[in-house]
């Protein structure tokens, strides 16, 4: 793609709010190889798809999962669900997942490892917490940030 067609692109990405266009930009930005448009486009459909209000906790956690699914569909080539976190979702809530996915385990989620190797620090159960640190204990708190130091992932703490 020219550079004007890559910023004419990501012009459209930015205020894009329809699921479908944005899957098509990025299939279209894959096969030609633009992958800094594709990528924009998935982030911004992660962005739209949770139903709920945009910067609460609950938001941020269903874009972690809609990132996190997306991306291993997109790999995988066949559609990808965390049927696991999803069903702990339903019988505890958001919040009580994040908890026991951060100190559940001193070793991190698998969606953690995953989310990392892909670039996506910020979309981390880790680091929705710290966004929303008014909702956790301080050892929920200093355990998600640690972790994300033990990856070089630079932490700021409220």
């Amino acid at each position: 793609m020219a550079s004007i067609a890559v910023e004419r692109a990501m012009k459209m990405i930015e205020s894009c709010s329809d699921p479908k266009r944005l899957r098509q930009i990025a299939a279209n930005a894959r096969e030609k190889g633009e992958l800094a448009v594709a990528r924009a486009a998935d982030l911004r459909l992660y962005e739209i798809l949770p139903s709920e209000k945009p910067g609460t906790f609950e938001h941020d956690v269903w874009r972690s999962i809609h990132a996190l699914e997306g991306t291993l569909t997109n790999e995988r080539r066949k559609t990808t669900r965390l049927g696991r976190t999803r069903q702990k979702i339903a019988r505890a809530g958001e919040l009580e997942t994040v908890k026991d996915l951060i100190v559940g385990s001193k070793k991190p989620s698998e969606g953690f490892v995953m989310l990392i190797e892909r670039h996506m620090p910020d979309l981390t159960f880790e680091a929705v917490a710290l966004r929303h640190s008014e909702r956790f204990e301080e050892t929920v708190l200093d355990a998600a940030a640690a972790r994300l130091r033990s990856v070089q992932v630079e932490v700021e703490r409220p």
